[in-house]
């Protein structure tokens, strides 16, 4: 019996004799199947061919992301403090050094998931720290391997340690959330906000999607809700879902210009040359 991953997505499914005819991920309108059509691997299989990479984005902030890239490519971040350490989002591939390197590290408090394309092989993760996992109740029904150590959160927002909040922001999903780090960035406080507001490619601005690949927008209203939903919290930084989408500075202020740039863009009021 094979705990099959779905190389679309990275989503790990039950042990089973042979893989689903497809993934339940992928078929949602946010994902897709490939042209050449439903993939699955193992986690011994990805081990052969792919290995973790390391990133400090500054001091104790940890990115972890598998080369070469593997289904979304998104990458996990672990953040390390006194209180205990916090994994925010999970990436498919656990391989040994990754376990070395945490548990060097004071191993996991906690595991935060942001949402479900991100749950990939939580399972896993959890067992090798025997950490819990931290999941928006409002996506309970995306999970296709349930296990023991899921930890069910509902509300606005969820203190996971002092100073590491989950915020929920909808939009993308549901229960859509992104994690507040009160001691990132010097003090100045920092975001993980995975897609829920996504850092583009010039690291100026935000965009805010239902699906990415599939480009299908979101509502004026569900955009003003996610402002909303991260007005109270300082930040002065953001860190997205790729090892490249960082905006270092202002990203307060950024990400409200954003959101006033997108409303006016549905509304016909933005301009252009």
């Amino acid at each position: 019996m094979q705990a099959y991953i779905c190389t679309a997505c990275g989503t790990q499914y039950p042990p089973s004799a042979a893989p689903a005819e497809r993934c339940a991920i992928c078929q949602d309108e946010r994902q897709f199947v490939p042209v050449a059509g439903q993939g699955w691997t193992t986690l011994e299989r990805l081990r052969i061919g792919h290995l973790n990479a390391y990133r400090e984005h500054e001091p104790q902030l940890i990115g972890i992301g598998t080369q070469p890239v593997f289904a979304i490519g998104q990458r996990a971040l672990l953040i390390v403090t006194p209180e205990g350490n916090v994994l925010w989002d999970c990436i498919s591939l656990l391989d040994a050094a990754t376990i070395t390197l945490v548990k060097a590290l004071g191993g996991l408090k906690a595991i935060a998931i942001s949402h479900p394309h991100f749950y990939t092989t939580m399972e896993e993760w959890a067992g090798a720290f025997d950490a819990p996992v931290y999941l928006n109740a409002a996506d309970r029904k995306w999970i296709v391997r349930s296990h023991s150590r899921l930890k069910f959160w509902d509300g606005p927002t969820h203190e996971l340690a002092p100073g590491i909040t989950l915020i929920r922001c909808g939009g993308h999903f549901a229960g859509g959330s992104a994690l507040h780090w009160a001691q990132g960035a010097a003090g100045r406080g920092v975001l993980l906000s995975a897609d829920m507001a996504t850092v583009n490619m010039d690291r100026k601005s935000f965009t805010f999607m239902r699906s990415y690949p599939n480009m299908i927008p979101l509502s004026a209203a569900q955009v003003q809700a996610i402002a909303a939903a991260l007005a109270p919290f300082a930040f002065d930084r953001v860190y997205s879902h790729f090892f490249d989408r960082v905006i270092e500075t202002g990203a307060k202020e950024i990400l409200m210009n954003s959101v006033a740039r997108y409303v006016a863009a549905l509304q016909g009021a933005y301009e252009t040359n």
